[in-house]
């Protein structure tokens, strides 16, 4: 009696144990397969992140995204059997009370929206987060990971902190706040990720974190448009922007024309027009750090060479993007008053602007960081196209743009409208400068993202 007592109470004390490593290895079992992206902005305007959760689907892992449903993500994300995309819920400021106290009320709420949302999915291995933003996304994500037993890893574009001193002032009380809570809970990752080598050596002297520099890399999709494709871009935008509408009707039926191209509809060829315009293409958040006004300055330059006699050809400007700056910098276009060069700022679908990208003749990068550390990733955009750069120069940009090698470097508007009079001269010149900067990127066999990633994070999460 007194042994089976024993085996009773032995047993009832081992069942809850065996449950819980029952339940434990169920967890994990499932966990080990599953990683959750995080970004607190748009998903679809978060092209890197978009990239991380493609790869880990292609890898094996099923893939959980929370973020902003601003804009339509990529195709392939939305098609995947292995990709869920979970809205967060996004507030504006409250319009009432002083703007620290909206500010913090906003915190407050995207902390305890996240945490939910984060403790409602299945259980991660890993939770992967863009910073910026990272406030309150750090905290809210180590937190959950300490709860469910998920690593987590940041993916650094950028310091929250140094953006918001280009609105405040470095000084600034929130700006302080902000740099002393990326340091303190930027530490307590498990991986870190960063865009360049300066980063790196940044967050280890600096911050006493150590990351790997994973280099933004074109997808597969960035590569030069065919010209039949070019064409049915071009007529597609004609319909909403002015600016790619054909300049003359053409004075065969059969012919359709774009203001660049025009096709035989007929024999089906597309062609491109003797006397076109060049197309100059560039991209943005309109934000504070990139100023626009130079390049504005440099188009007005390049405008009076032209009335001047120069043999140059008429340009089409598309600026491309959303953001707060779009308005302002929509009225100072409007106030030009360019004979010679029409500027449009279209929006285009996730699918499109690959195509635009590959079907331009130069683009123009503005971007100036707020840190110094981090690069333009629609400079690499630019690239998987072979499509030449002018870039605006700062700290680490050589990581990226060869100066003289894919494109070229400026200080001002004067330097860049130099540039455009030269790169243009003659356009389209087979032997001039700007075919010069495409070849040597076509040449130059560059690592796409999925290539890059294997080799750089792919075993890190691995071993770990």
């Amino acid at each position: 009696m007194a042994v089976s007592c024993v085996a009773f109470l032995a047993l009832s004390l081992s069942l809850p144990l065996l449950l819980l490593v029952a339940w434990k290895r169920w967890r994990w079992g499932r966990a080990a397969r599953h990683v959750i992206v995080v970004v607190l902005g748009d998903v679809g305007r978060s092209p890197r992140m978009q990239y991380h959760a493609l790869s880990l689907a292609k890898c094996g892992f099923s893939v959980t995204i929370l973020g902003f449903s601003n804009s339509k993500p990529r195709d392939e994300l939305l098609q995947s059997d292995r990709i869920r995309i979970v809205s967060l819920t996004e507030i504006r400021r409250f319009a009432v009370g002083p703007h620290i106290l909206q500010y913090g009320i906003k915190v407050v709420f995207q902390a305890v929206h996240l945490l939910w949302k984060l403790l409602c999915r299945e259980p991660a291995a890993y939770i992967f987060l863009q910073n910026p933003p990272g406030l309150p996304a750090i905290a809210v994500c180590w937190f959950a990971g300490c709860l469910c037993g998920s690593k987590l890893v940041i993916d650094w574009h950028n310091y929250g902190y140094s953006i918001m001193g280009l609105v405040h002032g470095p000084s600034h009380p929130i700006v302080l706040l902000a740099k002393w809570y990326e340091k303190l809970f930027g530490r307590l990752s498990h991986l870190n990720l960063c865009v360049t080598n300066a980063m790196r050596e940044d967050l280890v002297e600096n911050w006493g974190i150590k990351a790997m520099t994973v280099y933004d890399k074109p997808a597969s999709f960035f590569k030069e448009t065919p010209l039949n494709l070019q064409h049915q871009l071009f007529m597609k935008l004609s319909r909403t922007y002015s600016a790619f509408r054909a300049r003359s009707e053409p004075s065969d039926l059969v012919m359709e024309r774009s203001a660049f191209t025009e096709r035989d509809s007929q024999s089906g060829m597309v062609t491109h027009l003797c006397r076109r315009p060049a197309l100059l293409v560039s991209s943005t958040s309109w934000t504070e750090d990139e100023d626009f006004s130079i390049l504005l300055e440099a188009l007005e330059k390049f405008e009076q060479l032209i009335v001047d006699g120069e043999s140059l050809p008429s340009l089409v400007c598309a600026i491309t993007g959303k953001g707060p700056l779009k308005e302002y910098y929509s009225r100072l276009i409007c106030q030009k008053h360019f004979q010679h060069i029409q500027v449009c700022t279209p929006w285009l679908e996730a699918e499109d602007y690959p195509l635009l990208l590959g079907s331009a003749d130069l683009g123009v990068c503005l971007h100036r960081s707020s840190s110094g550390l981090d690069l333009p990733m629609k400079v690499v955009d630019m690239f998987g196209c072979c499509l030449p750069v002018c870039a605006v120069n700062f700290q680490c940009l050589h990581e990226l743009v060869k100066h003289e090698e894919n494109g070229l470097v400026f200080e001002d508007s004067e330097e860049l409208a130099a540039q455009l009079q030269m790169l243009f001269s003659k356009f389209p010149d087979p032997t001039g400068k700007l075919n010069q900067f495409r070849k040597n990127l076509q040449e130059s066999e560059q690592l796409r993202w999925d290539e890059s990633w294997k080799q750089t994070v792919f075993p890190l999460i691995m071993d770990t």
